[in-house]
């Protein structure tokens, strides 16, 4: 008799992954869900015997469908795979009544044996395919798991000025982002030994006159300070920005054990060391999931003590149309306010594509 396992992310790419690393020739029944509200539904229909969960969902999270799980007794075991690789995230979930916990990109070994351990999976329950609840696969808009997310012709031919950034390809960089903010969230973390509140990632592609609004979580009456970083690689280009509201240097003093002063080059000093850590990770997490390298360069200071739009304009000219990933870190119990903005050319967006393509294929 086949397993009811659910998949619960916002993800297209994530659940795909997901769907792909199961045991091979399990005999299971795959339903997807997008949120947990889905999920919770979704268990209570009797599809989630095994629920494979992520943490990081609009409408409701992945910790409170733990908690609505325990508070209603639903019948179901839970693996959370999570880019949100924090000690304590993982200690939370665990307390909340998980099993265990899988860091992104899931690993199809490390699932295989958890799934074993539990007594959830066995070599005697193999069949020969999966069973996929087709009627929710359409509800989700999941694409066959061995078609690409972008169209080879659209690589091929596309133009930097005809590039455009549909639903799938938005998924995609945000899953990707996604991962690598929660590489550099851990290390946040473990060096101020506090737990980070990740956001889910926010991808569009724009205009330089719209990077105020791509920020727009920052109040307009604050004062911030900002770090600026270029990167290249193969076919890859950009600028790595980090802005930090000017409330958030005591706490981040005290935090890193500085002996604060109100005090620019003390300030500046605090800034470089949260633009090396944060850009630093978060560039290597997009470049291990693509599989190649940038290099950086010297960080340059924007400004401290100024509006965003005064940061903005500094390097307007440079930047034109682009691809804009913003990350909002957020430090729970301190009133710490960090956003970081990766920023790729347009024509980048080329080579990123074809990265994509070759990674889900």
């Amino acid at each position: 008799m086949s397993t009811p396992l659910l998949i619960c992310d916002d993800s297209n790419m994530a659940r795909k992954q997901v769907a792909r690393s199961l045991p091979d020739g399990w005999d299971v029944d795959i339903s997807f869900a997008t949120n947990g509200r889905e999920a919770i539904e979704l268990i209570k229909a009797g599809k989630g015997d095994v629920l494979l969960l992520d943490l990081n969902m609009p409408e409701m999270d992945g910790y409170q469908v733990l908690e609505a799980i325990v508070k209603e007794d639903l019948p179901t075991m839970v693996v959370v795979i999570s880019g949100d690789i924090q000690p304590e995230a993982h200690q939370r979930v665990t307390s909340m009544g998980a099993l265990d916990f899988i860091k992104k990109p899931v690993n199809k070994d490390k699932l295989t044996d958890i799934l074993k351990a539990y007594g959830i999976f066995s070599d005697e329950e193999m069949s020969f395919e999966p069973v996929v609840n087709t009627v929710l696969e359409e509800k989700v808009s999941l694409s066959p798991m061995t078609e690409p997310v972008v169209a080879p012709e659209v690589i091929r031919e596309a133009e930097p000025e005809l590039v455009v950034l549909d639903a799938d390809l938005r998924d995609c960089y945000q899953e990707i982002a996604n991962v690598a903010m929660g590489q550099a969230g851990d290390l946040l973390a473990r060096l101020l030994d506090v737990f980070v509140v990740l956001p889910i990632p926010n991808v569009n592609l724009i205009e330089v006159s719209e990077l105020s609004m791509a920020l727009s979580a920052v109040e307009e009456h604050e004062s911030t300070s900002g770090i600026c970083q270029g990167f290249i690689g193969a076919g890859i280009s950009g600028e790595a920005l980090l802005i930090l509201n000017d409330s958030s240097f005591k706490d981040v003093a005290s935090l890193m054990n500085y002996q604060y002063e109100v005090d620019e080059s003390t300030e500046l000093e605090l800034l470089m060391d949260m633009a090396n850590l944060l850009i630093g990770a978060c560039l290597k997490g997009v470049s291990e999931q693509l599989d190649m390298t940038f290099s950086q360069g010297h960080p340059v200071v924007l400004g401290q003590h100024r509006k965003i739009s005064e940061l903005i304009a500094t390097n307007s000219t440079k930047w034109k149309r682009t691809l804009a990933i913003e990350i909002s870190y957020n430090i729970e119990n301190y009133p710490i306010k960090c956003d970081l903005l990766l920023l790729f050319t347009e024509a980048s967006m080329i080579t990123l594509n074809n990265k994509i393509a070759y990674l889900l294929d």
